[in-house]
């Protein structure tokens, strides 16, 4: 199955785009959240916020992020 960007909405600090794009790239959301925040204060926050609350409408919530079964993975 190809690799789709999705928002994961259990898996949260505030809309899910930083642990979705962790995801996606195979990396650990502790380090995207970071990048982000310094992306935040470095750009003024205006780009970078704008850019974030348009993910949130763009991006679809992942499917699979609230279920229980343990076989479906990606």
């Amino acid at each position: 199955m190809a690799k789709q960007l999705t928002r994961l909405p259990n898996d949260k600090i505030i809309f899910g785009i930083c642990s979705g794009l962790a995801q996606y790239f195979e990396i650990d959301k502790t380090i995207v959240r970071i990048i982000m925040v310094l992306l935040f204060v470095f750009t003024g926050f205006f780009p970078v916020g704008l850019v974030y609350i348009i993910a949130y409408f763009i991006m679809p919530v992942d499917p699979y992020s609230g279920t229980s079964n343990p076989d479906i993975i990606k």
